[in-house]
Order: structure tokens, then sequence, then C-alpha cells
């Protein structure tokens, strides 16, 4: 018997319309087919770091996956153990004191924490602002979610800080957040104590949200720095931090949130509707992560990021561009020459031509169209092989 039914036509949501795929996404495939044909690209792209770490905390995950009881599900809210640490590396680095049962969040990496904040802070339609340039995913999560982007541009005469001037001069009305994050991605400007009091007078002021998403602050920084530290601030912003950057554990999936008992318990009704606590063996793992010495944190943000970074450095003075050697974080960031009408022009041939993958600005926003950014989590000989690559071609 024949069937005359048509093909069903299924349409996705329209919010799909409003962004495009990641474009480390659509690269990352470009780039593995590449690999396929053999071309053995270097990828200096992505802040993935490539160190493991510290041997106590591979340990310590290994005792408690062994243990038989430690496989069910945990609290959204974290362990006791996992809020604690998080609390004691808060006040041994930053010098805040945080209350680990009321004012922290674990969450499942920051980028989670973007998506748990906007729902709990934003209506459809409400406005949030987005630094220019930024992390892309302040973006295109906002749109996802129905609020209006507003974009205010960060000062490149001034170390990528706030354009304070036009921040003041906005309609803000409708405005429920600002982004922020410092040190800055893809920047790497400093985080600095005047620019994150300014931020909390313009919180107080008008009464939005200051989000300080800060991930970068032990990244060839030797003095980290947190929004928190200002009086007031808990009153009115928030604080994402990430075990992914500082701790080496990108995979592993650990941050964390940290703002005032209100706040948190908004953020919690949303994000215990949405996930589960994370496996009990990384909790207990990321808390012994927590107190890592000093010495292990030189040695792993410090010293090998600047040994890295001397390559960098190089590979950008052989692309002629230009860059500020006052930048922290584990990119590098450099403005592309004149003779190149855009950033992709001049990535596109490096990988074609050197086969090193390198990243441009325009994903981080029109303030980023003229700039690439290097990546320095790739082992030492691989950034030296690309700066081999790279000073065969003309450029």
């Amino acid at each position: 018997m024949k069937s005359d039914n048509k093909p069903i036509e299924i349409q996705p949501a329209d919010r799909l319309g409003l962004v495009s795929e990641y474009y480390f996404s659509r690269k990352l495939k470009e780039v593995a087919e590449l690999n396929r044909q053999g071309r053995d690209i270097i990828s200096l792209a992505i802040g993935s770091p490539d160190m493991p770490p510290s041997p106590q905390t591979i340990k310590r995950l290994c005792e408690v996956a062994s243990q038989p009881d430690t496989h069910g599900y945990q609290p959204t809210m974290g362990t006791p153990e996992l809020r604690e640490a998080m609390a004691y590396f808060y006040n041994r680095w930053y010098q805040v004191t945080l209350d680990p049962a009321k004012e922290i969040l674990p969450l499942i990496g920051s980028k989670e924490g973007i998506l748990h904040v906007t729902l709990a802070f934003a209506n459809p339609g409400d406005k949030v602002l987005v630094p220019n340039p930024g992390y892309p995913t302040y973006t295109s999560l906002s749109k996802l979610l129905g609020t209006q982007v507003v974009n205010y541009d960060l000062l490149e005469h001034d170390g990528w800080q706030p354009d304070f001037e036009q921040l003041e001069n906005m309609d803000l009305t409708g405005v429920k957040l600002l982004w922020t994050n410092y040190p800055n991605m893809p920047t790497g400007g400093r985080a600095r104590r005047q620019t994150y009091e300014r931020l909390v007078r313009f919180a107080q002021n008008h009464g939005i949200v200051v989000v300080n998403d800060n991930p970068y602050s032990f990244i060839l920084n030797e003095t980290p720095l947190s929004l928190l530290q200002v009086d007031g601030a808990k009153d009115c912003c928030i604080e994402f931090n990430s075990m992914s950057k500082s701790h080496n554990m990108p995979g592993w999936r650990v941050g964390m949130c940290a703002t005032n008992e209100r706040f948190i318990s908004w953020i919690l009704k949303v994000k215990s509707n949405i996930d589960s606590g994370t496996f009990r063996g990384i909790q207990l793992a990321a808390a012994e992560a927590y107190h890592n010495e000093a010495e292990w944190h030189r040695m792993a943000n410090i010293d090998t990021y600047r040994r890295r970074r001397q390559l960098a450095e190089q590979i950008m003075t052989t692309l002629g561009c230009s860059y500020d050697p006052d930048q922290v974080g584990m990119f590098l960031w450099g403005r592309i020459p004149d003779r190149y009408a855009n950033a992709e022009l001049l990535t596109e041939r490096v990988l074609h031509e050197a086969r090193v993958f390198i990243t441009p600005g325009f994903i981080f926003g029109s303030r980023g169209e003229r700039y690439i950014r290097i990546s320095l989590c790739a082992k030492d000989d691989k950034i030296a092989e690309a700066l081999k690559r790279i000073r065969n071609v003309e450029f």
C-alpha cells in the first residue's frame, strides 16, 4: 500500500536565526579536515590550557572516585567542602571575605553562569551592556534569551578599560546587567582598582547589576584583583571565577559565582531547575586544588606562559603586527598592518600558507576587526615551530 504522506517540514525555533554557530566550532571542523589531508595544522587559537592540574588534585579525584558510595547525585549548591575552599581561595588571594554557605554558588564553568544570571535578572526585551571587544558568549546567550544587546566600547588608548563617558551618556532605560571582564579577554587589558571602583559606582547610581568575569587573574599577573574588593560591591555586583585557566582544569568544568545572599538565591532558583550537582570526586578534587601552593601558581601561570609569550611576540613581529607589551592573560592581542583590509585576510593566509591557526579579532566585536589573537596554550616547541613556519612565508 502506497503512502501519500508528504515529508514533514520541521523548522527550528526562531531564536536560532539570531545567532550563528560558534566561530571555533565551525573553524575547528575545517582545521580537522586539513589535518585529515595531512596538513598538520598547529593551533594557536583556543584558550585551553595544555598542562595538567597539580598532582594532589588528580590524586584526590582518584581517591574519591574509587570509593563505592560517592557516585550519587550531589547538591546543586555544591558540597560544603568545595564552597569552603572557594571562600578560602578568595580570602587568601583577594582578601575578600565570603560566607561559604550563602555567598558562593559553584558553577559548571563560567559560561553556565552567564546563562543563569541572565535568566535570573533579565526579562525578554530588557537590555544588557556588553563590552566591545568582548567574549562572544555575552552577546550570543543574551540574544538567545531575548534580551537586547547594547555595546559599550573599551578604550585601546587606556589599556582597554571601559569608556565611562560613553556609558554615562547612554539611555540606560531598561538596562539590567553590565558584563565586564578583567583581566580582559581578548585584549589582555589589566584589572585596575580604579576601574572596579567606577564600575561599582555605576552600578549603585543606575540600579544595574555589574557582572565581572574573572578567570584570568593568575595568568602572567603578579597581583590578582577582584571587583568584590571594592566597598559595597557585593550589594550590587556579581563575580565569576573559574578553575579552567588558573588551575589547568578546563575540562573539569568548575567555576564559581560570588555575590550577596539574595542574588545567590535567585541564581540558584534557575540553576536548580536546569542541572544537578557536579560529581563529588570533581568537587572534592577542586577543593584540594584551591589549596595549591603559591609556587605551583608561579610555575604554571607565570613562568610557563612568560616563556611562551616571548615566542608569541616574535610571531606578532614577523606578521608586522603591533601589540601592547603590558597586557596579561593567556593570549597575545595585536593590531594588524594597514595593508590588510581586515584581520581574517591575514589569519587565512597564516592558516593555509604557514599551517598555523590563529584567531581573527572580528569574532569579539567591531572594535576587534583589525586585531588578531594568539593563544599561549601550546607547548613551547609547537609555538617555536609555528614561528618557524610563519617566518618561511612572506608576510
